[in-house]
């Protein structure tokens, strides 16, 4: 390994160097330019945005009185992007549901498994009752109403991954209920994937549906709320780590914008990360919180705020602000399968500069004849985040070869999955002499992906791979004085 002390040995050399115009990166040569340091702590939580949005947002909703029933239930969309409120499908949950939902008793479940929220009302006409219109609406069934049948009602729920509420209620006057749905029952079971209050029963019915000028109006009658006490917390996306539950959302650098989803989802979430365009400073989306906007004490929205860089609980910090409060929290970190991908565990035991060919979880190989083809600097000018970097091409200037990259150890992949190999790269040294530089990607020894920038500032690049499981990572370039700068490298699930 170098060591700073080996570096006093080379002062003629590194004069002679200086006059013909180059000081190599071994003997702290300064880059041919040098761009404005990266500020990764400039964007923070627009949680004004976020708030200012939920209070516009309306994605409340509930069973109409014309839907059939038994639809699948509604597929996670987004209502707003970042201030704009939209309506687009993410097809990527893994929740969805099947085209049909099976009621079917399920084993050892009791009523004790639900605890109502409210009670119904409205027998006589005198005394109308009203249905929930909230959030998170997926779908409903009917049911025997021989009885004021809440088993089968629970029973429908617990058939629905994402179900944690039911709203059962009778619905008259409305001959579809009646007469062409093959249940013939008038007794609506509307779930949902969050719970409601009293406070959001204000579907009173009201429509007219015999067709006959001045018909009979439809009406709601005991409408009850139950939620499931067995729901737990959802289980993390593929690919990502959770944080312990945060007290609130977080306040925190890296951000990426947010997004509104009709219900609570992380598994969309996460997709919508996984797909987020780069940031041209911090890369990929690393990181998401998930959170339940509550205004006025009735749910309105669900908040899928992105980042670049992993936040913590010390930041969840926003609890929300006026009538708008922040409830069930979560933050999720995308896993990287390449640790230390920015190589800031090597560091000079104080000094600011140094090299080596050898650190704790990369290996750096170069040419028979070759020295120093692929080594590992600390030095914070050379490197796009913290203070080390890894260098492709001969960082003494010994020799023209391309240096090797080498993750030390075998990926812990899943066969037969997608994986994203991401990095930012740098080849800004030897200005109009970069013209050669390169890189190439190799997964289990085949080339993936292949680069050739010229010179060029610090970029962003990712290649699509296909895990066979223990896989092995290198990076194969440089040809000084053309010099090739890796940092930032990650391996994430697709």
């Amino acid at each position: 390994m170098h060591s700073f002390v080996r570096f006093l040995a080379f002062p003629v050399l590194a004069v002679s160097l200086a006059e013909c115009g180059l000081i190599y990166p071994a003997f702290q040569g300064t880059p041919a330019s040098s761009a404005d340091a990266y500020n990764f702590n400039g964007t923070t939580t627009d949680s004004n945005s976020i708030a200012s949005t939920a209070f516009q947002i309306d994605q409340k909703s509930g069973a109409t009185p014309h839907a059939p029933p038994n639809l699948p239930a509604v597929n996670t969309t987004i209502t707003a992007i970042d201030g704009d409120i939209v309506n687009t499908t993410i097809p990527a949950s893994r929740r969805s549901l099947p085209a049909e939902v099976v009621i079917t008793k399920m084993s050892g479940r009791k009523n004790s498994d639900y605890e109502e929220v409210f009670g119904g009302t409205g027998t006589d006409p005198e005394d109308r009752d009203a249905a929930i219109i909230g959030t998170a609406y997926l779908t409903y069934t009917l049911v025997n109403n021989a009885t004021y049948n809440v088993d089968d009602c629970f029973a429908f729920c617990d058939a629905i991954s994402e179900c944690v509420f039911v709203n059962l209620y009778y619905e008259f006057n409305n001959g579809m209920l009646d007469h062409v749905y093959s249940q013939e029952s008038n007794l609506k079971c509307a779930v949902y994937g969050d719970v409601h209050s009293a406070e959001e029963k204000v579907n009173f019915g009201g429509q007219s549906l015999s067709g006959i000028p001045d018909g009979p109006l439809t009406y709601i009658q005991q409408s009850s709320g139950w939620t499931s006490k067995s729901f737990s917390s959802p289980s993390p996306p593929a690919g990502y780590d959770p944080l312990p539950n945060l007290d609130g959302a977080n306040e925190a650098p890296g951000y990426m914008g947010f997004v509104f989803l009709n219900k609570y989802d992380v598994d969309a979430c996460a997709a919508i990360c996984n797909n987020q365009d780069p940031s041209d400073v911090g890369g990929s989306c690393k990181y998401f919180n998930i959170w339940r906007a509550v205004v006025d004490g009735v749910p309105t929205t669900y908040t899928c705020a992105l980042y670049y860089i992993p936040a913590d609980p010390s930041t969840a910090i926003n609890y929300g602000q006026g009538s708008l409060s922040v409830t069930q929290s979560r933050g999720y970190k995308r896993i990287t399968y390449v640790l230390d991908g920015g190589f800031e565990d090597y560091s000079c035991g104080g000094l600011s500069f140094c090299y080596t060919n050898e650190v704790e979880g990369w290996l750096t190989s170069s040419p028979e004849d070759g020295d120093y083809d692929a080594s590992i600097f600390h030095y914070q000018p050379y490197s796009h985040s913290g203070d080390s970097v890894a260098l492709l091409g001969s960082a003494t200037g010994h020799d023209d070869y391309s240096g090797t990259l080498t993750y030390a150890s075998s990926l812990s992949t899943e066969p037969g999955v997608e994986y994203v190999v991401e990095f930012f790269h740098s080849s800004f040294y030897s200005g109009s002499a970069e013209k050669d530089a390169f890189v190439e990607v190799y997964w289990n020894g085949v080339l993936v992906g292949t680069i050739h920038p010229g010179y060029s500032l610090w970029k962003y690049y990712k290649f699509v791979v296909i895990a066979q499981g223990n896989d092995k990572l290198d990076f194969r370039g440089g040809r000084a004085p053309s010099f090739d700068f890796l940092d930032d490298i990650f391996v994430m699930r697709a």
